[in-house]
């Protein structure tokens, strides 16, 4: 198998209409949060379905050189290849993949990018570990390492850990964009899924300072009349 190979299976698939629509929904324009990003047009089943071809033949090499390509699906086709490896590695295989993750994470350079692979790969093996590392990512001037901190405690909380995500939340009440507002806000809903108590708590210190967006993410699956009081910030 080469990285060709890989490729061809997605030229044979492409399609400029819907590769039109996709450069505008992720916002590639100039100035915009994607800008310059290319899309040949599939859809995620479709490249879905190119990595699960692929994944195990392919190499942390081949996998770098797809991360480098300048279009989308070809990174997340990378991406998901490196997830399942990591999924189906041992030990020291996750280990490695880890370690190739954080090193090349700027090239997960979109939310959908990170959403896929942050907590499947970083949040996973960091769980029961020292959280250091999404400390020094949420510390970092990327976007998108900032996202991949938040979203990679996912995780964490689906183990009924909220520490980091509380944490980290509480950092990016500050943070200027609306892409983190968005993520962090959905990582406190998910905290308030399994600890009801332990969002609201948080909500109560901070309701009144955090970004409408996120805190419109955060009370969604509240009570109406709970919802209410958050979003008037009594």
């Amino acid at each position: 198998m080469s990285v060709q190979e890989i490729i061809r299976d997605f030229e044979r698939q492409k399609n400029a209409a819907k590769a039109a629509h996709l450069m505008r929904f992720f916002r590639t324009g100039k100035g915009q949060y994607g800008e310059g990003d290319l899309f040949l047009g599939l859809t995620v089943p479709q490249t879905r379905a190119i990595a699960a071809k692929h994944w195990r033949e392919a190499a942390l090499k081949q996998i770098k050189t797809l991360l480098q390509n300048p279009y989308h699906e070809i990174r997340l086709c990378a991406l998901l290849m490196l997830v399942k490896k990591f999924e189906t590695g041992g030990k020291r295989q996750k280990k490695q993949i880890f370690d190739f993750y954080i090193k090349n994470l700027r090239r997960a350079n979109n939310w959908d990018l990170v959403d896929l692979s942050a907590y499947k790969i970083a949040g996973a093996w960091l769980y029961g570990k020292d959280q250091k590392p999404l400390y020094a990512l949420a510390a970092a001037a990327d976007l998108w390492e900032q996202r991949a901190a938040i979203v990679a405690t996912m995780y964490g909380v689906k183990k009924g850990y909220f520490k980091t995500t509380l944490d980290l939340a509480q950092k990016f009440i500050a943070h200027k964009h609306d892409l983190i507002h968005k993520a962090t806000g959905w990582l406190l809903r998910e905290v308030g899924k399994k600890d009801g108590t332990a969002l609201r708590a948080f909500l109560d210190t901070h309701c009144r300072k955090m970004p409408r967006t996120m805190l419109r993410y955060a009370v969604e699956k509240l009570p109406k009349r709970q919802k209410s009081k958050y979003m008037k910030r009594d």
